[in-house]
């Protein structure tokens, strides 16, 4: 905290520096995060759930019932090279509109950002079971033998199996842990960051962020629900395969505004 603390405050000099008015510190503004949701290039919003009407790319026709999601860490690379990250995380909720923008914790300070990143899910760090008491409310945990913490993804619906019949999914995302042993638990950390671009900050902020549900089950791991459908969460190798392909390309940078 000391060394993230004399970071932020070395940064605050860099800029200050470069006022026209050395005695006026350059002021603060705020960061705002906006989610959006697309099949491909149609929009998604859960006024399209419940609805076999998309086809993945292994051809399977699917519904989306629910679709929530954390992301956290919000990281800021200066041109300067100063790096910030921004304490908080936020449960997108799709399913009931809920949560769908959130503004930073901390206010920042304006200029050209090299790369603004985000996590999707939890590092292991931060994975710390039972202490986010919104998250235990909303049932976003992870049963302890399976390590406990938290989801990074509850994604469910329903696909049209080989019988051409409805058959559940459920695409969840949490930690990947390795059961081989019960009393022994192997853990991998398959949140990942998510990496924006560039942004220039010069008043109050907001980025418009896209998520692509459709590359959930397409890079570089073609995605058979008939295969992998449910019972995903103790599956070390099927929680490796979500997590890369949601670092492929699932996020997109869609926009930034400036108020």
């Amino acid at each position: 905290m000391k060394h993230k603390l004399l970071i932020y405050l070395a940064f605050i000099s860099i800029l200050t520096a470069c006022s026209s008015n050395d005695d006026v510190p350059a002021e603060t503004v705020s960061l705002n995060f906006t989610f959006s949701h697309a099949w491909q290039d149609t929009e998604v919003t859960s006024a399209d759930f419940n609805d076999i009407k998309f086809t993945n790319e292994n051809g399977q026709q699917i519904s989306i019932e629910r679709l929530r999601y954390l992301v956290s860490s919000v990281t800021l690379t200066h041109e300067s090279g100063v790096v910030t990250t921004l304490s908080g995380y936020n449960l997108v909720d799709v399913t009931n509109g809920e949560n769908l923008s959130f503004t930073t914790a901390s206010s920042i300070l304006p200029g050209n950002y090299s790369n603004v990143t985000f996590r999707f899910g939890f590092k292991d760090e931060d994975n710390t079971d039972g202490v986010y008491q919104d998250l235990n409310t909303a049932n976003f945990n992870v049963p302890g033998m399976l390590g406990g913490g938290y989801h990074y993804m509850q994604f469910d619906g329903k696909y049209l199996d080989t019988n051409n019949t409805e058959a559940p999914f459920n695409y969840h995302a949490i930690r990947a842990v390795d059961r081989t042993d019960p009393n022994n638990l192997v853990f991998q950390d398959t949140s990942f960051e998510v990496n924006l671009g560039a942004v220039t900050i010069q008043s109050a902020t907001t980025v418009n962020v896209e998520m692509d549900i459709y590359q959930w089950f397409s890079n570089p791991n073609l995605w058979d629900l008939n295969v992998l459908n449910t019972v995903l969460m103790p599956n070390f190798n099927a929680q490796l395969m979500i997590s890369a392909n949601g670092a492929a390309n699932v996020f997109s940078l869609k926009s930034v505004t400036q108020q």
